[in-house]
């Protein structure tokens, strides 16, 4: 039987300025030689919402190959894992920053994902990624109704009117279901049984509930992220669908021409903590650009001896 072979990774906590917070990450700084099965099975062993995997570049004008793996499956394009897979090969060394900045871009399912990287302070980077593509918004999804029913809510919890529930894609396609307050964000719980019936199906099957009531007297979206379809529960911290939901907020404002950000934090619900930062260009009432960003802590390093499969 052929040998193991050893790889070195690293983990960070994603979205946070603070180790046990935000999201975590697990990174593998070079897979060459190892499958996609391998890395399955990696991911799987991780247990995290996602692990990625950097390769040399294929394509003209990407720095590096990225691979996202949930446990379940892979996926064209992720933020978090986008951004600190970044991070992690400024601070391995395998990309240089050069006072104190560095940029990378990422050959990903989607296509090219550039990320700038700065410092913010010791030990703490923070990374902005630009979304891989312009919205797109999707079909009319299930009845407010339904949507209550699988978040384990009442119709009236959704906040409706001008704001209904709505399906984007910036790479990563999110049903956005906006309710009236924060106390109705704390209660949802996401009903797998009624998901796999209303939803599993749909276009963007997995829900992104917010309000703009929140936690911190600095942010401005309260926000939580369900994705059973890839074998995650709860996301404490969502990049993908960051970029879309500065989609849905941007399409929403009546003025032309202008720059937008907001502060989304996530994860509380969960224990950990996350704070994004998105933004979003209008030019002649289009949306033209899209930008997430967010800081990220270093959590640990090791190697893993991955035998052949």
């Amino acid at each position: 039987m052929p040998a193991s072979t050893r790889y070195r990774f690293f983990t960070c906590d994603v979205f946070t300025d603070r180790a046990f917070g935000g999201n975590p990450l697990a990174v593998f700084t070079d897979a060459r030689g190892l499958n996609s099965r391998q890395m399955r099975l990696v991911a799987r062993e991780f247990n995290l919402s996602e692990t990625t995997f950097v390769l040399p570049a294929e394509v003209e004008a990407t720095t590096h190959k990225l691979r996202i793996f949930t446990p379940t499956a892979e996926l064209p394009f992720a933020g978090h894992p986008t951004i600190g897979t970044a991070l992690v090969l400024v601070w391995a060394g395998a990309v240089p920053a050069r006072g104190g900045t560095a940029r990378v871009t990422f050959e990903e399912g989607v296509g090219p994902v550039p990320v700038t990287i700065s410092e913010l302070e010791q030990g703490v980077l923070h990374g902005q990624l630009s979304a891989p593509s312009t919205p797109e918004f999707g079909p009319s999804p299930p009845s407010p109704e339904q949507i209550a029913e699988a978040l384990s809510l009442d119709t009236t919890d959704l906040l409706g009117g001008s704001e209904p529930p709505q399906a984007v894609s910036c790479g990563a396609p999110c049903l956005f279901v906006p309710l009236r307050d924060l106390a109705a964000v704390r209660r949802c719980r996401l009903r797998t049984d009624v998901w796999e019936r209303v939803l599993k199906d749909y276009w963007a099957p997995h829900p992104y509930v917010f309000s703009y009531e929140t936690e911190q007297a600095d942010s401005d979206i309260h926000a939580r992220f369900f994705a059973p379809g890839f074998g995650i529960a709860e996301d404490p911290a969502t990049g993908a669908a960051a970029a879309s939901l500065a989609a849905y907020l941007a399409a929403r404002d009546s003025r032309e021409k202008v720059q937008l950000s907001w502060i989304v934090e996530q994860g509380i619900e969960m224990g950990r903590p996350s704070r994004l930062i998105v933004e979003a260009d209008k030019s002649d009432g289009v949306i033209s650009a899209i930008r997430v960003g967010g800081s990220a802590v270093l959590m640990s390093e090791g190697e893993m001896e991955i035998p052949p499969v």
